[in-house]
């Protein structure tokens, strides 16, 4: 079949015309006219190939192209589908075609997905002609390949809890230098404020630490990143029985990390000056269905929708990153990686979107 006759109206053309021609006809001839050398389509269209080449053989175009097919590129816990996907748009189940959490280019993009990061995801894959799913965490690994070795780090809170250091001079604050990237010095260093009151994560302290653990806990002393060696004393508890506060005492002599006896600590924590924190939003975006093939189980990929592949907090961060522009990538140290939301940052409402974790968190959580 080359072409269709069709008395209708044509939602552009009106009536102007009632001849419509098939795709495998009219892409035939395109290609020829284009001077396409090879049409690259997937093993769908593999039957269609006779008829593709009988067209060009006989379209009176000189420039004949070569149809050449390979499985398509399917990964796990994504759709595909352009009908499905359309469908969770036009539910707003998510926001529009640029959802961080779709496989579309302007999706990935707002993601902080980066061209080389995609590209190297596609060398990793490699051309098929045998039908295969690749692992979600091949395309986050590319990701992070590529992040490590660009973006600039930043310190932020997603869970504060204040520490007062009682032996450090009230009303003094001081500069301290960060490095901007461990994996590449020519990024520089930048300044940060240090004080009497700092926030620091609040899973960094233990009132009655496990085994092993080596962050903050009574009597325990940690070194804060680019700063001093702290030792907590005390804590403050709300009505309800949390910690509200925590009181450490610093050691003047151990700023960078080395002091007199060479005393070395076992962890390292990040913090930021409470004077200095400015608040933010974080969009944690996760896998948008928890199965790896979405509708195999019950037939219906709806029901595979990750209820919690969108979580919105309330953080704290460096000033510094107020200023970034969307594309920007930005390591939030010991989190993961963010990017500026393309559609509603600002320097008055910064908000970033989770690119993606440190590590591979998800494979973990769920064998649970």
């Amino acid at each position: 079949v080359l072409y269709r006759i069709r008395y209708a109206s044509h939602p552009r053309t009106k009536d102007k015309w009632c001849i419509y021609p098939m795709y495998d006809f009219a892409h035939s001839i395109e290609d020829s006219m284009e001077g396409i050398t090879h049409s690259l389509c997937t093993l769908e269209f593999e039957d269609h190939r006779p008829l593709y080449d009988w067209v060009v053989d006989n379209d009176c175009v000189e420039h004949k192209p070569r149809q050449i097919e390979f499985s398509r590129l399917n990964v796990n816990y994504m759709l595909m589908s352009k009908r499905k996907l359309l469908y969770l748009v036009e539910n707003n189940i998510v926001d529009g075609w640029d959802d961080p959490r779709l496989p579309t280019i302007a999706g990935l993009r707002r993601r902080g997905y980066t061209p080389d990061a995609l590209k190297n995801f596609v060398s990793l894959v490699g051309i098929s002609k045998v039908e295969n799913c690749v692992d979600y965490s091949l395309l986050e690994f590319a990701l992070r390949e590529e992040l490590n070795k660009k973006a600039i780090r930043a310190f932020a809170i997603f869970d504060p809890i204040k520490v007062v250091i009682d032996n450090y001079p009230e009303g003094k604050t001081e500069e301290i230098e960060v490095e901007n990237n461990p994996e590449d010095a020519s990024m520089g260093k930048r300044k940060i404020t240090f004080s009497r009151e700092i926030y620091i994560e609040r899973s960094d302290f233990e009132e009655n630490p496990p085994k092993g653990f080596h962050r903050l806990f009574i009597g325990g002393e940690v070194r804060l990143k680019g700063a001093y060696y702290i030792k907590a004393t005390s804590i403050e508890k709300d009505d309800n029985g949390n910690i509200s506060v925590i009181h450490a005492t610093f050691d003047p002599v151990s700023k960078g990390g080395v002091t007199p006896d060479n005393r070395k600590v076992k962890g390292t924590i990040h913090f930021l000056d409470v004077k200095s924190a400015k608040n933010a939003k974080a969009n944690l975006y996760d896998k948008l269905f928890v199965s790896e093939n979405p509708g195999k189980r019950t037939g219906n990929y709806l029901d595979d929708l990750n209820k919690e592949s969108l979580i919105v907090k309330d953080i704290l961060v460096e000033p510094f990153v107020l200023n970034a522009k969307p594309g920007d990538s930005i390591q939030f140290v010991r989190n993961a990686y963010f990017t500026p939301d393309s559609k509603y940052f600002s320097h008055k409402n910064p908000i970033f979107n989770r690119s993606v974790t440190l590590k591979d968190s998800w494979s973990k959580k769920n064998s649970k």
